[in-house]
């Protein structure tokens, strides 16, 4: 198999926390599409490793919902029910809001800085339709409101729910279009500004806008059962 899935070969130090950090950025930016089988050998020779470090990461992933094991020698990305995203579209709006409250109380000059760069590059990666190119603008954007609100805990948890979304926000982005990063103006705003409230309000909405497209296509799907 020639397909490296966008993974990069990985130094012998530390080799665990790299492969698992490589495969939880490819599930995050949905390199993996929802129902796609993986295989330690190949995920192996994309990443230039061992099968023991991918195996020790897989079963990582497997913990934390990012993958699911359907039998001893088949591991899956899951197929995400409609029941399951509404729940995690939930904690994501509290999650995230408040990770907006608190960037707007804490966020720099550099840091406005540095979202304001990433929304005028998703303009340009939307408007050349480069949708791998926005769809990880976009995560990085979510990302670092956490990071300027300097809540390391929701970080992590916002990690562990966003290796579940990846793929199927990654199937969606593109039909997406405008939607997806309109209220990313509104946030910068509010955090340039300082508004809590403004910002929090603005993060909800727009993960509540960007969900319809997700909402639309997991409704037409049959009950996936425990494959979520």
């Amino acid at each position: 198999m020639n397909e490296s899935f966008g993974l990069q070969a990985v130094e012998h130090d530390n080799l665990g926390e790299i492969v698992y950090g490589q495969l939880s950025d490819a599930l995050i930016k949905g390199r993996f599409a929802p129902d796609a089988r993986l295989t330690i050998r190949d995920l192996a020779q994309s990443l230039g490793t061992s099968v023991t470090p991918v195996r020790d990461a897989i079963l990582r992933l497997i913990q934390d919902e990012a993958l699911v094991q359907k039998s001893a020698r088949e591991v899956r990305v899951p197929v995400m029910t409609l029941e399951r995203y509404l729940e995690i579209r939930q904690i994501r709006m509290k999650l995230e809001g408040l990770a907006a409250r608190e960037a707007a109380l804490k966020a720099e000059a550099k840091d406005m800085a540095r979202l304001r760069d990433l929304i005028d590059r998703n303009e340009r990666a939307i408007a050349d339709e480069d949708w791998a190119g926005a769809l990880e603008l976009n995560q990085t954007f979510h990302f670092a409101l956490a990071q300027i609100a300097n809540m390391t805990v929701l970080r992590g948890i916002l990690g562990r729910l966003w290796l579940q979304m990846g793929p199927i926000i990654a199937a969606s982005y593109q039909h997406g279009g405008r939607a997806m990063i309109d209220q990313h103006h509104i946030i910068l705003a509010a955090i340039e500004a300082r508004d809590a409230d403004k910002a929090e309000r603005a993060i909800v909405d727009d993960i509540r806008g960007a969900s319809s497209v997700i909402i639309e296509q997991l409704s037409a799907l049959k009950p996936a059962g425990g494959a979520a």
